[in-house]
């Protein structure tokens, strides 16, 4: 086994190898450019070194730098995490010349696999079920015209390079297609330094399954079942779990097979991942083959008990797989959670910011991969994600609410960020089902999330949140006066509560630790651990325990619980007569300025000073994140001034284009 490895990335999987390697006994060397000199990743590690400024193609893409770096630490290994150089096959080669051992399959697995169109090819010839459709590049609008009218409408454009989304796009007519081309092209060129794309038949509602393998360099070949993945937006990722609701036996065997087949196929060792798209009659196509750790790798560990970056060590240390396909058992069900620094009423665009507050849940089943500490900066040079955050139970329900009970008490403040998104997808109908589809979040949320109303059974618990949050202020208030020996004694009893629009009576009675309350016309027992200032309140409603988040609002609170985010202005019944005869503000007017979304890199502005613009028409192009966003107008319009140029960085809300008449982009 090696004694000291160099890991080639950042963040919460340079944390995750961390944590192995310190298991194991392996000394650690880390990585890190300027904007990550204070980052967990350089604080978990043995030793660590800086390789450059804070652009990823100035620091963690350099492969001489990370090679220098390795032989300059006696680093005799080099694990690559995700992203970044992690299926790049000259990497891999570069070490390979200094003597250096990639932790990850060979050189040639990963060109072969990183080429979509090479991949497809090669699993055609071993027996690996494909989507129909091109498999050459296509290099302009009016050829991929002709080729889609042969595929048949609706086709996806990807990346022959591409990944994580990068460079895939959607259409459903020719008129998509000419701007899908275009917009993918100059995706992957940005994210993959290749233009590539080709075209492949869309599969209607399918879902996203993956098999997870294991082969070490003595011909062992092993899957590890499977990891449903079909809750994506913009074809990223966003809850996963293992195994999935909707295979049977005889699929998962017959993928798992196939899986293995492609990785003999193309002489595999490490861990990788075969991805397949699976139509609603359980018929699964090949996508691709990822030839790295993947992001929602916690979820096969936590069903199979199996650490796959300590089986990526070994393996590439030179040791045999200690376990054969026989002995491979799925046990209980996990999930997995993406939280992101992004600002879902936004339409999910990336967030930056510090971490002014960030408290991670615990408890039995709980699991999270985080990079971050509080105070940390979430930087707009790298990917916004913050932690993975997994729970497993003994079957799907049980892991289903265990992770929404963690994301009750996932505390983020800061940068905008998706965890009340997160926990009303776990709270959907369709989701509690396992009726999922990749196009499950557009079909049920659309392209921005503000957020459900309260229930009928979470409303009156709110409200008695609410009041006892207030109840607490108030007697605190009145100790620290040293007006009263009593606070109770002046301590208003009746109050009404606005929430969502509806206001509830509430009338409380202490009971000694507890509050009897009259909501509405329902009578419930209230609890409440929570001190003011604090992020978290923990409550008992009758005998039901939940985690509401508290954030202050002039006259009350803004309450985050089970996926729903509400103000519940809390009054005495005199003051909330007084307030329904006030006038409602006004919000100020936006409607003649389009302002940056987020910040990022003007690509190009389409439009100048005079010109009439149509409802729907591109304005400008900005890149955020590496993810080229299109600001089109929302309504018909002049322009009046043009206040960027292509070329620029833009801070989130700056003002980039002023109307003479209302027109605003989306």
């Amino acid at each position: 086994m090696f004694k000291r490895i160099l890991i080639a990335n950042r963040g919460e999987i340079a944390c995750r190898v961390i944590h192995t390697c310190r298991r194991l006994g392996i000394e650690t060397v880390a990585v890190y450019s300027d904007a990550d000199v204070d980052a967990l990743h350089v604080r978990l590690a043995t030793e660590s070194i800086h390789i450059g400024p804070p652009p990823a193609s100035e620091s963690y893409l350099q492969i001489g730098r990370i090679v220098a770096a390795a032989r300059a630490m006696g680093a005799e290994a080099v694990h690559p995490g995700y992203g970044f150089l992690s299926e790049n096959a000259g990497f891999a080669e570069a070490l390979e010349a200094e003597g250096i051992v990639f932790i990850g399959p060979p050189a040639d697995a990963i060109r072969s696999m990183g080429d979509k169109i090479e991949s497809k090819r090669i699993a055609d010839q071993a027996g690996v079920s494909t989507v129909p459709g091109h498999p050459e590049p296509v290099r302009d609008a009016g050829a991929a015209a002709g080729i889609a009218r042969e595929i048949g409408f609706p086709v996806m454009i990807k990346a022959a390079a591409g990944g994580g989304g990068k460079g895939m796009r959607m259409a459903f007519d020719a008129a998509e297609l000419q701007d899908g081309i275009k917009r993918a092209q100059s995706e992957a060129r940005s994210s993959f330094g290749d233009d590539r794309v080709f075209l492949e038949r869309f599969i209607e509602r399918p879902r996203h399954i993956e098999i997870q393998v294991l082969a070490d360099r003595h011909g062992n070949v092993l899957h590890l079942g499977e990891r449903e993945c079909s809750i994506q937006r913009r074809h990223q990722k966003v809850i996963e779990e293992a195994p999935s609701p909707f295979l049977d036996a005889a699929t998962r065997r017959a993928m798992g097979e196939q899986a293995a087949a492609l990785a003999r196929a193309v002489g595999y060792h490490s861990a990788g991942t075969v991805e397949f798209i699976v139509d609603q009659q359980r018929n699964f196509y090949f996508l691709e083959m990822n030839t790295r750790l993947q992001v929602e790798h916690p979820v096969t560990e936590l069903v199979t008990g199996i650490d796959l970056v300590e089986q990526m060590l070994r393996i590439a240390a030179g040791e045999a797989l200690a376990f054969g396909q026989a002995d491979v058992r799925l046990g209980g069900w996990a999930l997995e959670a993406r939280i992101y620094a992004e600002d879902p009423a936004r339409g999910f665009l990336p967030s930056t910011g510090r971490l002014v507050r960030y408290q991670e849940p615990a408890g039995d089943g709980i699991r999270i991969d985080s990079g971050v500490v509080e105070g940390g900066e979430v930087s707009m040079f790298y990917d916004p994600m913050i932690a993975k955050l997994c729970a497993h139970g003994r079957d799907r329900p049980e892991a289903i609410e265990r992770l929404a009970g963690a994301l009750d008490r996932m505390v983020v403040r800061g940068p905008a960020h998706n965890v009340t998104f997160l926990a009303a997808i776990l709270h959907h109908r369709r989701f509690r089902a396992g009726d999922l589809s990749t196009d499950f979040i557009a079909a049920e949320f659309g392209d921005r999330f503000d957020g459900p109303p309260p229930s009928e059974t979470v409303r009156p618990a709110l409200a008695a949140v609410a009041v006892g949050l207030r109840l607490i202020e108030a007697r605190r208030a009145a100790g620290i006066s040293g007006q009263i020996r009593d606070a109770r004694a002046t301590i208003p009893d009746r109050w009404v509560v606005g929430l969502g629009g509806e206001l509830i009576d509430v009338v409380a009675e202490a009971r000694g630790g507890h509050w009897i309350m009259a909501v509405g016309e329902r009578t419930v027992t209230v609890s409440l651990e929570w001190r003011p200032g604090q992020h978290l309140a923990l409550a008992t409603i009758d005998d039901r325990a939940i985690a509401v988040q508290v954030d202050p609002v002039s006259e009350g609170f803004l309450l985050t619980h089970g996926g729903v985010q509400v103000q519940a202005l809390v009054r005495t019944r005199k003051a909330a007569e007084l307030a329904a005869r006030m006038p409602p503000k006004q919000p100020p007017d936006t409607s003649r300025l389009l302002l940056s979304p987020m910040p990022g890199l003007m690509v190009s502005i389409a439009v100048a000073p005079g010109d009439e613009v149509k409802a729907g028409q591109e304005l400008a192009v900005l890149e955020a994140m590496k993810m080229e966003n299109v600001l089109r107008a929302e309504r018909d319009g002049t322009v009046e001034e043009v206040r960027v140029s292509a070329g620029a960085t833009v801070a989130a809300d700056e003002v980039l284009i002023a109307f003479a008449h209302a027109a605003h982009g989306a």
